[in-house]
């Protein structure tokens, strides 16, 4: 990266904040050594932790605010109530040109709404989606909605399924991803009223998206297709359910090797290869959700996570601005917009 970048920190947002956010934007400026970061926080507390950190200290700009968006706010509460706070007013720093990009690890509901009351969604874009990377047996993909959206209708899925095709060639290096919509079977008859239907226009040519059809849930693992496109129910069971399994297998192997003698002692032959395994499956390496849709970068780290992993987050939101994602977006669904509906393409 040559040219700078600024992002903006919501640095009273996520559990072990500010201090996991002056860190993570510290080992984020050895991979991107231009950053320029915006920290929006209590001075009292974020000054004194900013300057045990020179080479960050030269880089950012603390903006003071002792009002901070509760982990447990309502979304509607924290838009109404909340405008003074950390993640408001860096979000805002987003709206008016001062920021490339936004991060915070606060309150997912509160971020959504805020951030898409500020900085609107694009032109075509019903909803926003929310979306991360996902580890699998070929080597990424890229899954969403991942809870936004409760529920979804057949434009939305073909929305979310744009946006995740651009987000995956940005955010990926793919030239051409695949897309599959995850259903209860790979046949067209299975599934609700909106996958099919959004699978009809995929299907249609109404898209340049290289769609695969329905996929099941042993696909995302295998890394079927690149993209993965739900609703945010779907998604959110998804997630979750993948998090709770490998932390059961992680918990389960470390149990095995403290069963015996005999097992510590094959601990030390295998530790090198469980290492690279730890390494491939770390959470802390996928960690940075981005808001599709939004006329602006934001980027969502997890509440729990470490500076490792807070880097990890904005690393996302850098890439995304250096590879252009917004314009490509704008591009994509300019694109979309001028083709005639599907009744008369079939009749052409």
């Amino acid at each position: 990266m040559s040219a700078s970048v600024t992002i903006a920190l919501d640095a009273m947002g996520g559990d072990h904040a500010p201090g996991v956010v002056l860190k993570g934007a510290d080992i984020a400026l050895t991979r991107y050594p231009a950053a320029r970061f915006l920290l929006f926080g209590d001075e009292a507390r974020v000054a004194p932790l900013l300057a045990k950190l020179p080479r960050l200290a030269k880089a950012a700009t603390l903006h003071h605010t002792d009002e901070v968006v509760a982990d447990d706010a309502k979304p509607s509460v924290a838009l109404r109530a909340a405008r003074r706070s950390s993640m408001r007013l860096a979000i805002e720093a987003v709206a008016d040109g001062r920021a490339d990009g936004v991060v915070s690890a606060g309150n997912t509901g509160a971020l959504m709404a805020i951030a898409k009351f500020v900085l609107k969604t694009m032109p075509g874009i019903d909803r926003p989606a929310i979306a991360t990377f996902f580890p699998t047996r070929r080597g990424e993909s890229v899954m969403l909605d991942l809870g936004a959206n409760i529920e979804c209708d057949a434009d939305n899925l073909v929305q979310f399924a744009l946006m995740g095709d651009v987000f995956a060639r940005t955010a990926l290096g793919l030239i051409q991803p695949t897309v599959g919509l995850l259903n209860v079977g790979s046949e067209d008859l299975k599934g609700n009223d909106a996958v099919r239907g959004a699978s009809a226009q995929l299907r249609g040519g109404m898209t340049p998206i290289r769609f695969h059809g329905f996929i099941e849930g042993d696909d995302i693992a295998a890394g079927t297709v690149d993209v993965i496109v739900t609703d945010g129910f779907t998604g959110n069971v998804a997630l979750k359910t993948a998090e709770g399994i490998a932390k059961l297998f992680s918990e389960s192997l470390r149990a095995s090797f403290r069963h015996s003698p005999l097992a510590r002692l094959g601990y030390v032959f295998a530790r090198g290869a469980l290492k690279k395994l730890a390494a491939r499956l770390d959470p802390r390496r996928y960690n940075g959700a981005m808001f599709l849709g939004l006329g602006g970068i934001t980027v969502k780290s997890h509440g729990s996570t470490d500076a490792f992993g807070f880097a990890n987050a904005i690393s996302v939101a850098i890439d995304l601005k250096v590879n252009g994602f917004l314009e490509k977006i704008r591009d994509e669904l300019a694109q979309l917009n001028k083709l005639p509906p599907p009744q008369q393409s079939a009749a052409l």
